[in-house]
């Protein structure tokens, strides 16, 4: 099962920097769960650090934001304090919440297929339901667009 548009998203609770999320406990604000291929890359690097730049701005949009990728709970304290990231970072190495939100795609890297995640941002509502999703992401501008969608709804 997948998520989908305008209907609510399954509860769960995963490991993160910080602590473990619930999403239930989230309840009455706006989340942006977005899901990146791995730390410490050029690409995910970029995205963290724009989410990190605007962190205040989705926080006066009553928005809190966490970075997804399957990487271990080191390798994200460790990306997490060396760009100094104010969000908690989750670790899905079983992939659960990749495939609740269907960002794992066969990519090519180096000319081969690889299977990873597929850059997506999703932005839950405060009563839990699906507002916006974006898929296949390219960084530049994409999280001024995710913070102006969370500030709209």
């Amino acid at each position: 099962m997948t998520v989908s548009l305008g209907k609510k998203v399954p509860d769960f609770t995963a490991a993160a920097t910080g602590g473990d999320v619930t999403l239930s406990s989230l309840k009455g604000r706006k989340v942006v769960l977005y899901f990146y291929p791995k730390d410490n890359t050029p690409g995910c690097t970029s995205e963290g650090s724009d989410f990190r730049d605007l962190h205040e701005q989705f926080l006066a949009a009553d928005t809190v934001v966490f970075g997804i990728s399957r990487d271990s709970m080191k390798s994200h304290d460790s990306f997490r304090a060396k760009l100094g990231f104010p969000f908690a970072l989750i670790s899905d190495p079983d992939e659960t919440l990749c495939e609740l939100f269907g960002v794992m795609k066969m990519k090519n890297m180096y000319g081969r297929q690889v299977r990873g995640i597929e850059r997506s941002t999703f932005l839950i509502d405060a009563q839990g339901r699906l507002a916006r999703e974006w898929r296949a992401v390219k960084v530049p501008g994409h999280v001024a667009e995710v913070l102006e969608a969370a500030r709209s709804i």
